[in-house]
């Protein structure tokens, strides 16, 4: 596994964790803001892993397509990267 993939997988182990934590606190009924402040720090990890995989993807799948003289895989890897991009936006 490259060191793109392990920092990957360290944000969405540290978010795993930040969700226990979060569920503890609501099943403790702790301060709202509390429990909104920790989500929003899983939601950054969250983005954060997300834009790692992107990158890495772009660096590698992406560029392999756009490199190749393949028509249908170019398309199909741009169909791809704009479908993500959009759920990304929303």
């Amino acid at each position: 596994m490259n060191k793109a993939k392990q920092q990957t997988l360290i944000n969405f182990k540290k978010t795993r964790s930040l969700l226990d934590k979060i569920i503890k606190m609501i099943d403790e009924d702790k301060y709202c803001i509390d429990i909104i402040q920790q989500n929003l720090a899983a939601i950054g990890l969250l983005k954060s892993a997300n834009a790692m995989l992107m990158e890495g993807h772009l660096n590698s799948c992406f560029k392999n397509a756009v490199i190749s003289k393949n028509s249908a895989k170019q398309q199909k890897m741009i169909a791809e990267i704009l479908k993500v991009t959009k759920l990304t936006n929303k």
